[in-house]
């Protein structure tokens, strides 16, 4: 495997700014009551929640398999179950490689071709990003004075603040910086697509495919509001972890469950720092002070890291070990 020193450089970055996000977060805290509530959770309902995760990420591998079924590609279960699990493993080293680390697996198990898995990937990821969208279109909605408010004291008048103390030196210089980056990110692309075009445009094609051709397209839905309804209720369930949560509501969750999953979007390893201070956020909507918010962030982000841990480290070994099998 060679090592570029660009790639690597920019994942430093990006983890460096989830870090300093997190210190962001927990600037001005105090640490020592935070782990105190940390310490004096109910870690059974902790547990819980974290099963609610894992019974998403079965369905999300048994959704997946309908994608690949609709091409005429005979998956098993198995194998795209420790395909998502490795993927959220890749995901905390490097941001997005979760999607090309689990097409991977799925090449090496099934032989199914790369860009082939990675329409469907791209396929699944937009339904996902769908029903994100309908999802905060239901929470502006039905929860429009919160959420409103919110958008625009903490992040409208805040950044609104920070621009206004810029001098337009800096304002000049970041627009350049940015379209710089964005002149050559367009190069780069379109150089790197024009030697295998053909290639990867058949794959993406047969992937993106996948879901017109899907057989049952309902079972399909049933699957993703299925994958949205766990880590709804996961959110919900962590709530009786803690004394100051234990009253809030399927609203409260569903408001945690949005915030949250728009903090996963950031390209940081495992959405560390925007994950804690967006849910921390979302509760404070709730009456719940931002210090025990970030305990209740802190405890659900690290149980479900341990999740991934674990669970990634089984079914990675599993790979190796039906690799070396064959």
């Amino acid at each position: 495997m060679r090592f570029y020193p660009k790639s690597a450089l920019k994942y430093i970055v990006l983890f460096l700014l989830g870090l300093g996000v997190l210190y962001f977060a927990f600037r001005g805290q105090d640490l020592n009551k935070i782990w105190q509530e940390i310490r004096n959770a109910n870690f059974l309902w902790v547990a819980i929640s974290t099963i609610s995760v894992w019974l998403a990420h079965v369905l999300r591998a048994m959704r997946w398999r309908m994608l690949y079924q609709s091409i005429n590609y005979k998956v098993s279960f198995w194998h795209t179950y420790h395909a998502v699990i490795i993927g959220y493993l890749a995901n905390l080293a490097l941001p997005r490689f979760g999607e090309i680390g689990r097409c991977s697996v799925i090449l090496k198990t099934e032989k199914v071709p790369m860009f082939a898995s990675i329409g469907t990937v791209i396929t699944e990821r937009l339904v996902d990003v769908l029903v994100l969208l309908l999802s905060g279109l239901l929470l502006l909605t039905f929860q429009y004075e919160l959420v409103s408010d919110f958008l625009y004291n903490t992040l409208y008048s805040s950044t609104a603040d920070k621009i206004k103390s810029l001098n337009y030196f800096w304002i000049i210089g970041l627009f350049v910086l940015v379209v710089l980056l964005i002149t050559l990110m367009s190069y780069l692309i379109r150089k790197k697509l024009g030697r295998k075009f053909l290639r990867v445009f058949v794959g993406l094609r047969q992937g993106f495919n996948s879901y017109r051709k899907l057989n049952n397209k309902p079972l399909f839905m049933i699957y993703t509001f299925g994958i949205w309804f766990f880590y709804w209720l996961s959110l919900y369930l962590a709530f009786s972890a803690f004394q100051i949560t234990s009253g809030l509501g399927f609203n409260a969750a569903f408001t945690s469950l949005v915030f949250s999953s728009f903090a996963m979007i950031a390209p940081v390893q495992g959405g560390i720092g925007v994950f804690h201070w967006m849910v921390a956020q979302a509760l404070v909507l709730y009456s719940v002070t931002f210090k025990d918010g970030l305990a209740y962030a802190t405890i659900i982000h690290s149980s479900q890291l341990l999740l991934i841990l674990i669970l990634g480290g089984l079914s990675l070994f599993s790979v190796l070990l039906m690799s070396k099998n064959k």
